[in-house]
């Protein structure tokens, strides 16, 4: 099982980056994946997530209307497009995999079961 999420990197205030999430060892196509973040000293929190068909996404509201998630089943990848980028966005961001079930999808950081590496995003002018 292997997650791996890519696309991090500098950015000034009110850019964009586009992180993907490439997935291969499991059955993609039955998990919702999420995207989380964790910035130095503190906990890790959710960002977005899709469930397995990906016709249903959460966002927390801190990005809610800049941060768009999508999911390309054919290519086991998700993607996280995020705009209007802020200081405060700066973070390492995972994304995870979650079985769903119903099309379900949860914003528990403890209910994901396979986890990627993490990619730096830093916005800074």
């Amino acid at each position: 099982v292997q997650l791996q999420a890519s696309g991090g990197g500098l950015v000034q205030p009110g850019g964009s980056l586009r992180l993907s999430c490439a997935a291969s060892g499991f059955a993609f196509e039955n998990y919702a994946i999420g995207w989380f973040r964790q910035a130095p000293g503190k906990e890790r929190e959710v960002v977005s997530c899709i469930n397995d068909r990906g016709d249903n996404t959460f966002h927390e509201s801190f990005v809610e209307g800049r941060f768009a998630i999508s999911r390309d089943n054919a290519e086991s990848t998700v993607y996280l497009q995020m705009n209007s980028l802020k200081p405060e966005d700066t973070a390492v961001y995972y994304c995870a995999a979650d079985r769903s079930y119903s099309g379900s999808i949860t914003n528990n950081v403890g209910e994901y079961d396979y986890w990627g590496q993490g990619t730096q995003v830093t916005v800074s002018s």
